[in-house]
């Protein structure tokens, strides 16, 4: 029976705690379905500097880069705030998406039918939505040189980062929005900044010259600042988004809370395939470490079980699994178990815990 290797890296605040739950679905696709998962696990972030003295050490990227798929938790907190820039928590992420070529980060905007009257949108708004942010992770100005902070003679001190992308990088994200489109509602819309920025008057023409390789899909251009208004005032008119590194990081958190809360959103970060179809490949929740409630048992562990259900469905191609398991999700929702950061009057509050053990529950009652 084949086994499927995976990384946990449950990383810092709550990480550790919603990673415990995916845990209880791994042992029940054990028991219940015959899918083995070889589970080992790493530091990375803050809990990787309290241990090793940096955010990600040789051994973590090694076995992240053999794993079949990567899990991780969250990263950051503000004991590590005040650490040089180069060894904050977060370049330990940002170290795997790169050194792992994961340069395409999916983010689905889900409302489940529960959660429709959670979100600070009116009902009719968002009931129904269901959007993915392509979002390209590799390139950009997060990772553009020249950057950095220099003194001027005079004593000015001056901050600068570049914002540059090549055609090959534009195309490849391109294709993986169009593709998902195809399987979807066939639009695509790309968000740039075109009418200001050289960088994203490349980044539209070259969309465009993938575009003709889908002339199913249809494709509309939108500027950030027009999409960011649009994603509050009809998100609806959106099937998939594409757009560059920054830009992405904004829209989807934005996104995010058309939902109801980062506590219900997954991601998938996804590199190129191989020449067998294999692509490496991380996933992780939306949301932070959120320290203040770190080892309070009080977190959401949805957002981390739905990244586990798209890892099932891009990394191992098992599409009904993956679908068991959203199914159970939405089943916990419309039985009215709700963590604080979904409450709603009249449900019923639980714990961490709670939910995962729930979650295991209905999938029970789906097999």
């Amino acid at each position: 029976m084949a086994t499927n290797k995976l990384l946990f890296l449950p990383g810092d605040g709550i990480g550790p705690e919603v990673m415990a739950q995916v845990m209880r679905i791994i042992e029940w696709m054990a028991k219940k379905r015959g899918i083995n998962f070889d589970v080992t696990s790493g530091l990375v972030g803050g809990a990787s500097i309290d241990a090793h003295g940096v955010p990600l050490t040789d051994e973590t990227l090694a076995a992240a880069m053999e794993a079949d798929a990567v899990l991780l938790g969250a990263v950051g907190g503000p004991k590590w705030d005040n650490l040089p820039f180069d060894v904050k928590p977060e370049r330990g992420l940002l170290g795997l998406r790169k050194e792992m070529g994961l340069f395409a980060n999916l983010r689905p905007a889900v409302v489940f039918d529960a959660l429709a009257d959670a979100s600070t949108l009116k009902h009719e708004v968002v009931a129904g939505l269901d959007i993915m942010i392509v979002r390209e992770l590799t390139g950009g100005i997060y990772f553009g040189q020249p950057r950095g902070i220099d003194t001027l003679p005079d004593g000015t001190r001056k901050g600068y980062n570049t914002l540059v992308y090549t055609s090959p990088e534009v195309q490849r994200i391109a294709k993986v929005a169009f593709d998902l489109a195809m399987k979807r509602n066939k639009r695509v819309c790309s968000v740039d900044k075109a009418n200001v920025l050289e960088s994203t008057i490349l980044w539209r023409e070259e969309v465009e010259k993938v575009h003709k390789e889908y002339p199913g899909v249809e494709l509309s251009h939108m500027y950030v600042d027009n999409a960011s208004m649009q994603l509050v005032r009809n998100p609806k008119q959106f099937d998939v988004m594409v757009t560059t590194n920054m830009f992405g990081d904004i829209l989807s958190d934005c996104a995010a809370m058309l939902t109801g809360s980062l506590g219900m959103l997954p991601s998938a970060s996804l590199g190129a395939a191989d020449d067998k179809g294999k692509r490496r490949a991380m996933y992780e929740p939306v949301h932070g470490s959120a320290p203040d409630i770190a080892g309070k048992d009080l977190a959401n562990p949805l957002a981390t079980i739905l990244s586990f259900a798209m890892m099932l469905r891009y990394s191992f191609n098992l599409d009904q699994d993956a679908d068991l398991v959203e199914k159970a999700v939405e089943n916990v929702l419309n039985g009215g178990l709700r963590t604080g950061d979904i409450m709603q009057p009249g449900k019923a509050k639980v714990s961490t815990t709670v939910m995962g053990e729930a979650v295991v529950r209905e999938l029970d009652k789906l097999v």
